[in-house]
Order: structure tokens, then sequence, then C-alpha cells
């Protein structure tokens, strides 16, 4: 005998799944989860200053635990301190009677997070914690449960009522932890003095790593990858100059490398335009004065913007003293993933 249909797989579309319901229930869940973060943005917890400075004192780490959904938002809390200059790490609190205690050592702060406060295994934990003096801080949304009672400081985070229809999911409650955490943590970034360059070491992998830390002198062409003349250098021999490098560009130079010009793809257009002769024209007289240029130490995100500001698809790289030392074109940024 076959099975029967599975009802999820064989329902019906009723009022409930029509376009317009759709969108109502995602904009009531929006709407609760909002006004759960006005409230605590009107009213933060009392403690979040001391909080801020039992962060600032510890002189270990900051162990971060929850169990199920405070448990995502908790390893999301400690990877944002990491990155901000606060070390930090997820421990599992179910995990840690199996041997994760280890990782628990003197010097270190506990940040638990518990929207009930009643997490037996989070509770599990304390006798440990204890031992080693280290100080609780705890996130939760009952200052009277036996975790808030047990902390030595806590961060209260009530929500009237969570975004789950059926008001048993964590939603409201955990996107209000998540905040609390992350305000936590960019406070705690401002009052250490963590600047771009520190966030830049913790991320050198990716997108925004290579936009903080790459440095025009990591992509610029060198040597006699460089396209580079002489002032009295003929039109024609630059634009071989030109082809040869690929940049569309070439360098004009006096006889200490000192940058004197730049010759592109558009002031050939402008010489065509005025009938220069090709044969007998000099780079000095169709050059570009004064090129846009940058130093071997900027960062290759600001080579970007100065392309994108002037409109240009290349730039020399000089030193302090005016002098060629390289060259960096649009190209470069794009395969290093700079843009």
């Amino acid at each position: 005998m076959l099975n029967p249909p599975n009802p999820v797989l064989t329902s019906r579309p009723g009022p409930a799944d029509s376009d317009e319901a759709l969108l109502a229930s995602g904009r009531r869940v929006l709407e609760i989860e909002a006004l759960a973060l006005a409230a605590v943005t009107k009213n933060p917890p009392a403690g979040f200053v001391r909080a801020c400075r039992l962060c600032l004192a510890c002189r270990g780490r900051i162990i971060v635990t929850g169990m199920g959904k405070s448990g995502h938002i908790a390893r999301k809390i400690a990877s944002t301190l990491s990155s901000t200059g606060t070390p930090s790490f997820f421990v599992h609190p179910a995990e840690a009677s199996h041997g994760d205690l280890g990782m628990l050592v003197e010097g270190d702060l506990v940040l638990a997070i518990s929207h009930s406060g009643e997490t037996e295994e989070i509770l599990s934990l304390l006798p440990r914690i204890r031992r080693l003096a280290l100080p609780l801080l705890t996130i939760t949304g009952n200052l009277k449960s036996r975790l808030a009672q047990m902390s030595d400081l806590v961060l209260v985070s009530p929500v009237s009522q969570e975004a789950c229809s059926l008001n048993l999911a964590p939603t409201a409650s955990t996107t209000v932890a998540l905040a609390l955490g992350d305000a936590l943590a960019v406070t705690l970034l401002e009052a250490r003095g963590f600047t771009r360059e520190d966030f830049a070491h913790a991320h050198p992998a990716g997108r925004l790593g290579r936009r903080l830390w790459m440095r025009v002198a990591d992509l610029m062409h060198q040597g006699s990858a460089i396209p580079e003349v002489r002032p009295e250098t003929g039109l024609g021999q630059a634009l071989v100059e030109m082809t040869g490098k690929g940049l569309g560009m070439t360098a004009v130079t006096g006889s200490n490398r000192e940058l004197l010009g730049v010759f592109t793809d558009g002031d050939l257009r402008r010489a065509l335009d005025r009938r220069i002769d090709l044969h007998d024209c000099r780079m000095d007289s169709v050059m570009t004065h004064e090129p846009k240029t940058i130093g071997p130490d900027a960062l290759a995100v600001q080579a970007l913007e100065l392309m994108e500001e002037h409109r240009i698809g290349a730039l020399l790289v000089t030193d302090n003293q005016g002098r060629l030392v390289g060259a960096l074109s649009m190209h470069d940024l794009l395969r290093a993933g700079v843009v």
C-alpha cells in the first residue's frame, strides 16, 4: 500500500500563502525586532559601562558561551570581538564538560548568553568559572534567573514579544543580544584606539583585507617593465614603448629619472587632432606636464580613488624626490582584487 501523501508537500495555497500575506508577515517580523532594538537603544542596560570596564581590565581572553540559538549569537560576538582588538573565542557549553573547560585559564573573562538564564549546560560551567575566579558577565532577559543571580554583572535584554508568531522561537531576543554584543565590541574598539591598520592585520585575506593593507609597491610595475622615454624621444619610438609595455602610457623622464611628464592614449588622440607630424614630433612637445602621481607606500585603494577621481586608467609612482620608481594601472588593481 502506498504511503499517504505528505501534508506539507501537498498543501494548497491559501490566504496565508498569498503575496500580500507573505509580505505582511515579513514586515511584522521586522517591525517587532525594530521595536525591540529601539527599546534597548532608548534604555541601554544599566551595567553597560561597567561591562566595558570589566572587559578592558581583562588581561586574558573573553570566553563567550551560549546554547542553541544563543550559541550562534555567542559565536558571532566572539568573532567580532577578536577581529576588533579584543582576543576572544567561543566555547560550546555542552562540549565544555567533555574537555573544553581546559580552554578557560586564569585571567580570562566569561561572557554567557542565555535569554532564559536557566540553560543547564551553562550553569554546569559555573563551578569551574568560580574555581578559577573568572569574572562572569551575562546577557539575559531574566534578571531573576539562576545564571543572573550567580553572575558578577548582568546586561538585561528583555523583549516584550518574540517575532515568532507563536512567541516561542528566539528571534527578537537573539537580535537584541547580538546588537548588545556588537555595541560592546565596537565600544571596546574605540576605547582601545584600534585603527584601520590594526583591523587590516586581523583581516589579511579576501577583498576587504586587500583593500586595507595592500600597497602600491606590492602591485606596481618596476625596473624595465616601466614604460619610460626621454623628452627628446620621437613620437614613433614612444608609441613602440607604450605598445611593448602595455599600460597605455609612457613616462617622460630626465637623466636622473626625475619625472617630467606623461604621454597617454589621450595625448595621442589630441596630437592627431592637431595634425602633428608623427615622425618629427618630440615627446616634450606633446606630453602632459605635471601628471598625477602616487607614492609607493600609499594604499592600493588610494590609487584606485585617485584614478576614479581623475578618470584615468594608470598612475606613475614616484619617490620623495620626484623620481620615477613604478607604474600602476587599473588592470593591476582589478587582478589583485582591490576593485
